[in-house]
């Protein structure tokens, strides 16, 4: 049977021409904000050993990274929804208000708890950054052409990941974690002047009733399963009670979510575009996807302190191989799709050379140097690279032109879900299993954090091997956890139904 192909709606201009037109019409006026979209977690990253030590919550470390990805969780559907009805021009000056705003106010943090509640304001303005980027794009050029552009909208990709771990690591070890929050704020006021410029599409102005009973149950959901992780880490001592009923809390949650989303008239998520074969399947590849390199962004500025004593600049500059490779795979992958029309086959081989690569990881990082280790993950990246862009055009194809906002909100929903709950759970495995293999790891983990390997110097060697032994044990079953993320998403892509356009 022949694979399905896109037909250009009548409002498309076919021509190179214009679309080339039509693109750079949008593309200046979206730089910005899908540069603060993207740099925010890179370079952050690199301030996470630093924010840590400075406000002493070693274990409730990643509720940073995880708080944020729960927010754009929560919020990416809501812009999608929003900016169908309402206009994308207009909801994007509301989210980067709102992530301005939150950007002040995580600087002013001054304990863990101010700094998540922050961090979730921050992620409700950043949900929007990309998702409403994302669907100006597909709004304005046709979907042959999207994979060309694609390579555009990587090469943002590249800049902002690369200029985040090494802005990230000066900003860090100069003028304090602090300062990589503010920076966002002249950067947005740039943002704000360059949507201004955006062509003031008004929506469809249909009817709209705000879905507030889908967000309470989905955010039910979210927050009892992130938590239902944290306590996990205490499973070894018994304490197993409380994990299971915020798993049974959950398990509710999401049944009255589906239940409601079902029934609404205008719902937060729309299950029958998720049902489709290629959406749902694209979904749950966003999520894996997100799982593995939020996970990775998150613990390797920890390991490469915390095992190679680098470093907040140093770890900046370890993590450039990988940031720049996800982009340079991005943009190959764009490049080629528009070249070709096949699309599915490039993630397939991608992911299972990323599982291949993790599992190597896995083996001989222990003996590698620091410089090494992070050229390896550079390879591994570059192959990590080949999904995102093709999910996105797969899901604009499936998806239709009335509703891309509703599908690339699926994706950056999917994607922020997989990456707050995989690295939740990535963070689980590691403190646990730290706490688990050696006491001695668990209690030394904020001064290795602080000073380096070099904490160690001063104690016995069987309990400098037993601490180390633990360290090793923790971060390679943390690698471990990620490249299970890989071997599903190799799994789902090699299904995807949509493989050419």
């Amino acid at each position: 049977m022949p694979e399905p192909a896109a037909q250009p709606s009548d409002d498309e201009d076919p021509s190179p021409g214009g679309a080339r037109r039509d693109f750079l019409a949008v593309f200046p006026s979206i730089i910005l904000p899908m540069f603060l979209a993207v740099v925010d977690q890179t370079i952050v990253a690199t301030a996470l050993p630093a924010i840590a030590v400075s406000i002493d919550e070693v274990d409730r470390l990643s509720w940073v990274v995880v708080s944020y990805l729960v927010a754009t969780t929560i919020a990416a559907p809501v812009y999608g929804r929003l900016g169908d009805v309402y206009g994308r021009r207009r909801l994007m000056f509301v989210a980067l208000a709102i992530f301005m705003l939150a950007s002040l106010l995580c600087a002013l943090s001054t304990s863990i708890f101010t700094l998540t509640a922050a961090r979730i304001l921050q992620g409700a303005g950043g949900g929007g950054l990309m998702t409403l980027s994302q669907a100006l794009v597909g709004e304005a050029i046709p979907p042959r052409d999207r994979a060309r552009y694609q390579g555009y909208l990587a090469t943002v990709a590249v800049s902002s990941s690369a200029f985040g771990p090494v802005a990230g690591g000066f900003l860090t070890e100069h003028f304090g974690w602090q300062s990589v929050f503010l920076v966002n704020i002249p950067i947005g006021i740039g943002a704000v002047f360059m949507t201004m410029r955006l062509p003031d599409r008004r929506g469809t102005g249909e009817a709209f009733r705000f879905d507030t009973p889908g967000l309470v149950f989905f955010a039910a959901f979210i927050a009892s399963t992130l938590i239902m992780l944290e306590e996990a880490q205490q499973l070894a001592s018994g304490a197993f009670l409380l994990p299971v009923a915020l798993g049974l809390l959950a398990i509710t949650a999401v049944i009255l979510l589906v239940r409601r989303e079902r029934l609404a008239p205008s719902p937060l998520l729309s299950i029958p575009l998720m049902k489709h074969p290629a959406i749902w399947r694209c979904d749950g590849l966003a999520a894996c996807h997100g799982a593995m390199l939020v996970s990775l962004i998150t613990f390797l500025p920890l390991y490469y302190r915390m095992v190679h004593g680098a470093s907040a600049a140093e770890t900046g500059l370890l993590l450039l191989p990988m940031t720049i490779g996800i982009g340079v795979g991005s943009l190959a992958t764009g490049r080629i799709v528009g070249r070709t029309g096949l699309t599915a086959i490039y993630p397939s081989f991608g992911l299972a050379i990323v599982v291949i690569g993790l599992l190597a990881a896995i083996l001989f990082a222990p003996k590698l140097d620091a410089t090494a280790t992070a050229w390896s993950f550079g390879l591994i990246a570059i192959c990590m690279g080949t999904v995102m862009g093709v999910v996105q055009l797969t899901v604009q194809l499936a998806a239709g032109r009335a509703q891309l906002g509703a599908g690339a909100a699926t994706v950056q929903f999917s994607r922020s879900l997989g990456a707050a709950v995989g690295t939740a759970m990535v963070g689980t495995v590691l403190f646990a299993t730290m706490s688990h293999a050696s006491p001695e790891a668990g209690e030394a983990f904020a001064r290795v954090l602080q000073q380096g390997p070099q904490a160690l110097d001063g104690l016995a060697s069987a309990q400098q091997t037993a601490i180390r032994d633990g360290l090793e044990i923790a971060f390679r079953n943390a690698f471990l956890c990620i490249a299970g993320f890989g071997c599903l998403a190799s799994a789902l892509v090699w299904t995807l139904p949509i493989r050419r356009i």
